[in-house]
């Protein structure tokens, strides 16, 4: 590929965000970044692992942590600008990637590559996909959204001044609910491919 693509998506709990990302990755033949940029962070760093997937995409806690000359002492905060100067680091070497979340449609949008795109979905269907892949109850799978939901907005906007899921703030937005994910995809594929050409 010879112009640079970055793929941002930003996602509800439930939509199918994360398949989207998988279908389009393989689609122009990408790397595609979300939790895994955690494993690249303790390879680099020579940790496992296992010490700092919990501390993935959670804001900084306020209340226990401060910063001092430029310096902080809040995993959590730490982790996030791990992941963000990795993506900038592939972004300035003109890679091409997906990326799902880690405030990717803000930190790169200095990219004339990026195309940032934000997935919602119907309750009904978020509530479906949930209880079918996480084996929970209607009830179990209302609350689960919720909570991950909650920490994605509170995570996204302690570090961008852009709200989470503001339409504003990326290329496209879309209800995966309509079509399903492999359709969404395919239609986000076509707009992908529309604004390569120009």
């Amino acid at each position: 590929m010879e112009k640079q693509l970055i793929i941002s998506i930003g996602r509800e709990f439930g939509s199918g965000g994360h398949e989207i990302a998988e279908i389009l990755a393989e689609k122009f033949d990408l790397k595609l970044y979300d939790k895994s940029l955690l494993q690249h962070i303790a390879d680099e760093r020579n940790v496992n692992v296992a010490h700092i997937e919990k501390y993935d995409e959670i804001p900084r806690n306020l209340l226990l942590s401060r910063t001092v000359r430029g310096y902080s002492n809040s995993v959590e905060e730490n982790i996030a600008n791990m992941q963000f100067d990795f993506l900038k680091k592939r972004a300035a070497e003109g890679k091409s990637f997906v990326v799902v979340g880690r405030c990717s449609e803000t930190i790169l949008r200095n990219y004339s590559g990026l195309i940032s795109m934000f997935i919602l979905g119907d309750w009904d269907n978020k509530i479906e996909r949930v209880t079918r892949l996480y084996h929970m109850s209607a009830e179990e799978a209302e609350n689960f959204i919720f909570r991950q939901d909650r920490k994605r907005k509170e995570y996204h906007n302690y570090y961008c001044k852009g709200k989470w899921g503001d339409s504003r703030n990326y290329d496209i937005s879309v209800n995966s609910s309509k079509l399903g994910e492999k359709e969404t995809a395919e239609m986000l594929a076509a707009y992908i491919m529309k604004r390569q050409e120009s």
